[in-house]
């Protein structure tokens, strides 16, 4: 054991298929921030601005846009000076703070959709309680509620994996992802409460898809009965399981890649699927909410 090193930095490995064409990759990932940062935000500054949005629905559309702009912020501006620098490295602290944020913000993105579908599922189906059920001030503290429990079991795997001891300093991804430290370690047998602790997050946030799934299969037989409801569903229902289908998809193909994915496979491949759901859903989500929401659609047409 006196023979490990400290590692203090590590290199991030998976940009060496980028070297040949960093400056392309570069302008289009700069493109595509800028595009999230000017959704989002849009999107937020709209909800907060306007009176008619200070609804339950809104204000977490609103916590969803804001957990994206964070999530994003510990992936794009590192990413960036990556893409133009000769040497990709970053430091042990630096690395686990990127895997906090990126990864507790991946857990806002069921914890939150969550919260949102039970909201739809009071609305369509106990509406005359839904003003009593979702206040404004207790949709608010559902919301920090769940974003500090999401840092709270991503910041439990974190301190699991700043325990353990590395042998080596390379990570093959193009950020820094908490398995992939854990696969460095000089003693896998100490690895055992990490894996034990992963496997417990993952099922905590497949019990939060089981909810959604089961809360909008509910609100389906309810809107079957009433063409009103169906009308309500089609409207604000959609876009939430348009978003949560997007995400799960692009989630599955990262998890995929990170557990059961092969070396053989093409680096460039590795780093599309572990990059996706930084892409994909920032983007995607406030499009779909914005064009599909009556209320900012048309609070968006009036300007």
């Amino acid at each position: 054991m006196n023979n490990v090193s400290v590692i203090t930095m590590f290199f991030l490995s998976g940009f060496n298929e980028t070297v040949s064409h960093r400056f392309v990759l570069f302008s289009l990932s700069l493109l595509c921030y800028c595009i999230i940062c000017l959704l989002n935000v849009s999107l937020i500054v709209i909800i907060i601005l306007h009176s008619n949005l200070h609804e339950p629905m809104y204000i977490l559309l609103c916590v969803f846009c804001i957990n994206a702009l964070y999530g994003t912020a510990g992936f794009y501006p590192k990413f960036l000076w990556d893409l133009l620098s000769d040497v990709h490295l970053i430091s042990y602290y630096g690395c686990l703070i990127q895997t906090q944020v990126i990864y507790s913000s991946a857990c806002g993105e069921l914890s939150i959709p969550a919260l949102m579908a039970y909201d739809r599922y009071v609305a369509i189906c106990q509406p005359l309680k839904y003003h009593s059920i979702m206040s404004k001030q207790r949709v608010i503290r559902f919301a920090w509620f769940l974003w500090f429990t999401n840092f709270c079991i991503v910041a439990v795997n974190t301190f699991l994996t700043s325990r353990l001891k590395l042998c080596s300093p390379y990570l093959s991804r193009l950020f820094c992802v908490n398995w992939s430290i854990v696969q460095l370690a000089c003693f896998p047998a100490q690895t055992a409460i990490n894996a034990i602790s992963a496997n417990i997050t993952i099922s905590i946030y497949f019990l939060y898809g089981v909810f959604i799934v089961w809360s909008y299969l509910y609100i389906i037989q309810t809107c079957v009965r009433s063409i009103e409801n169906r009308a309500k569903f089609m409207q604000t229902c959609v876009p939430h399981l348009v978003s949560l289908f997007t995400f799960a998809v692009t989630k599955l193909l990262d998890i995929t890649n990170m557990r059961l994915g092969s070396k053989e496979l093409p680096q460039t491949l590795q780093n599309f699927a572990a990059i996706e759901f930084l892409v994909i859903p920032p983007i995607m989500n406030p499009l779909i909410y914005g064009f599909k929401l009556t209320k900012i659609r048309k609070t968006i047409c009036k300007k």
